[in-house]
């Protein structure tokens, strides 16, 4: 048995074992293979271009160790874009970066046969043990084809096994194979490359199988003669979107509030019981104010991955890219930029990292430097807290909620200046790659698995929670002791005037002559413009650890000055000193720059690094930081200046 050391997403060394690699053209069930085969639960979709990078996992089969691979989705081995290279290297012998795998999963769509068999003839020049996996033989059947496997098997020369979604005795007959794959045949002879004889040797391969291949889909069809529609499909597309941030702000409320009281209470008790007065400040106002401020967003989280995984699953993405595509040609990018831009309102690194399927370098650069205004989760919490401040929960527009417009707003504003940036940077930067036509395939239109989508929503929430109890967990502790230090002694306070009895009169000195009020001062000149106070300036500041921590940042804050009701005094505060001393803080003018500030600041350290990686420098990395910072300055300035006058 051969094996090498493998390494998987975030450089986690996985163990060495056989090493099987998945194949397969894009949206030919690869990553739905390599979740059932190894319990990951990598990201899926019913739309090409999900697999930009190598997801590598562990399974145990026959007794041995395998190391599955799941390589990004590719039409041939004749490469246009950087994630399609990966799979050269991959099946590159002479790459000595690259671990060579054992042998090969090649996966081929049964619904069409034809375009996958000319993939298949180009893995078999690598001369790997293969293993063909038959996928969708179920959805063929149903739209009238047929084919008959072990002549199939008999044509190619290879072991074929049919997978279907959710089979188990299917899967088991796959593991079964795959536990001796040193044995599996070899056709004497390998496919010709050659396009005419290529097209000669398909044409006897489909003949031998006896293949019937599937009719159109009527549904489909009629339903796309209105989603692809350049008017209707257009209006269907603004209408789901603008359902969609309806829904989060109506469906996630109520949840909010019960986690809300939830840590308001447990906050109270830690601050009641625990005799230590520090002990208790510190599990009161930082765990309880300051991290579970963040997580009583989490109802909004799983809610928008919710629904970005049941457009997913259902096959509407790829109509969303042909629609955009007509939109994104007028700013120089194309359909497939729009996947990555997509992709981004999740989170803006693995929408970097979808710019590998983009032919042209200077289309990767310019929607890298785009992607991060697109409105990320990390921002949801952001949003949603200040939204809330600003407009009232009754207020309405029409029938619409007015909260779920503004964020409907907030989400608009980051796309259209999202498009902006790209083709502002298409114009100014030098690369290399020559324009190619746009194509996407258009998968079927599909029930979305129920599993797969609690999967996503499950792994989303468990990604926010993590982040939580790590990066936000740790820059809480530092602000905890920013905002409480240096300590006051009891002849301090009564030396100040500060009655020490009244335990909020204490916070709000302390709080008032922090380390963390001396930061927040001294970058004042800069926010001061926005309307923002030391408060605020902490909280940007510690907003580049992750975006929620403004959130948290905030709540300790807020739980300091008024334990019962942290969000109360947050409505509450006022200016501590300058010309606005004793004005109220959270002021219309200055709650809008924030919004607008947000939507714009690159406030994320680790979208820096991906950028970083994917450029291969630090040049623009440093440009994207720059021109947001001052670009999210400019537009909250405007914004703080126009609000004001018109209230």
């Amino acid at each position: 048995m051969t094996g090498h050391q493998h390494h998987g997403p975030g450089g986690a060394t996985i163990a060495s074992g056989v090493h099987l690699a998945l194949v397969g053209s894009p949206n030919s069930g690869k990553t739905t293979l390599f979740n059932a085969l190894t319990g990951l639960r990598a990201k899926t979709g019913n739309y090409p271009g999900v697999t930009v990078a190598k997801y590598e996992g562990t399974a145990r089969i026959g007794g041995a160790d395998y190391v599955i691979e799941d390589l990004p989705g590719t039409y041939s081995l004749d490469p246009i874009s950087l994630d399609e290279q990966v799979v050269i290297d991959t099946l590159d012998p002479e790459d000595a970066g690259t671990p060579t795998p054992d042998a090969l999963l090649v996966l081929l769509d049964a619904t069409a046969l034809r375009r996958s068999l000319g993939l298949f003839a180009q893995v078999m020049m690598s001369d790997l043990p293969v293993c063909v996996v038959l996928t969708f033989s179920d959805e063929l059947e149903a739209r009238g084809g047929r084919i008959d496997v072990a002549r199939l098997e008999q044509a190619l020369g290879v072991p074929v096994v049919v997978v279907t979604s959710g089979d188990r005795r299917q899967l088991a007959a796959l593991e079964e194979r795959a536990a001796h794959w040193q044995h599996w045949p070899r056709p004497p002879l390998a496919p010709p490359i050659d396009p005419a004889e290529n097209a000669s040797w398909v044409d006897s391969v489909l003949e031998r199988a006896a293949y019937v291949p599937a009719g159109g889909d009527p549904r489909s069809a009629r339903l796309d003669a209105v989603l692809l529609h350049p008017v209707f499909g257009g209006l269907v597309f603004f209408a789901v979107m603008f359902t969609f941030f309806q829904v989060i702000f109506s469906l996630a409320a109520p949840m909010q509030g019960w986690v809300e009281r939830l840590f308001s209470w447990l906050g109270g008790q830690a601050a009641d019981h625990i005799g230590n007065v520090w002990l208790g400040s510190f599990v009161s106002d930082a765990v309880f104010g300051g991290i579970g401020g963040v997580i009583v967003f989490l109802p909004q989280i799983a809610l928008l991955f919710l629904m970005i995984s049941l457009l997913e699953g259902v096959g509407y993405m790829s109509r969303a890219a042909v629609i955009m595509d007509r939109l994104m040609a007028r700013f120089g990018l194309e359909g497939r930029a729009f996947v990555s831009l997509l992709s981004s309102v999740a989170c803006a690194i693995p929408g970097i990292m979808a710019t590998r399927t983009l032919p042209s370098a200077r289309d990767r650069l310019a929607t890298m430097m785009a992607a991060p205004l697109m409105t990320c989760s990390a921002r949801l919490p952001v949003f949603v807290l200040l939204i809330s401040m600003l407009v009232s929960p009754d207020a309405r527009v029409g029938p619409f909620g007015a909260q779920g417009m503004a964020l409907f707003g907030l989400y608009l504003l980051g796309a259209l200046s999202s498009l902006l940036a790209a083709a502002f940077f298409k114009k100014v930067t030098r690369g290399h790659g020559k324009p190619l036509p746009f194509y996407m395939e258009m998968p079927p239109y599909r029930v979305p698995s129920l599993r797969g989508v609690l999967f996503a929503v499950w792994d989303a929430c468990r990604s926010f929670l993590r982040k939580v109890t790590h990066i936000i967990l740790a820059t809480t502790v530092l602000l905890f002791l920013l905002l409480n230090l240096p300590a006051r002694s009891t002849a301090d306070l009564r030396g100040a005037g500060v009655d020490t009895h009244n335990a909020s009169e204490v916070s709000a000195y302390v709080l008032d002559h922090s380390y963390a009020a001396d930061v927040g001062r001294a970058v004042s000149p800069v926010f001061a413009p926005l309307g923002f106070d030391w408060r605020i300036n902490v909280g940007v500041l510690s907003s580049l650890a992750a975006r929620e921590v403004f959130v948290a940042t905030m709540g300790q804050v807020a739980a300091a000055e008024n334990p019962d009701n942290p969000r109360a005094a947050l409505q509450q505060m006022t200016y501590t000193d300058g010309d606005h001393a004793g004005e109220k803080l959270f002021t219309p003018p200055t709650l809008a720059a924030l919004l607008v500030f947000f939507v714009y600041a690159l406030q994320c350290m680790s979208t820096i690094g991906v950028l970083r990686r994917e450029t291969g420098g630090w040049k623009w990395p440093a440009i994207g930081f720059g021109y947001l910072f001052v670009l999210a300055w400019v537009m909250a300035f405007f914004t703080h200046t126009i609000v004001s006058a018109l209230t």
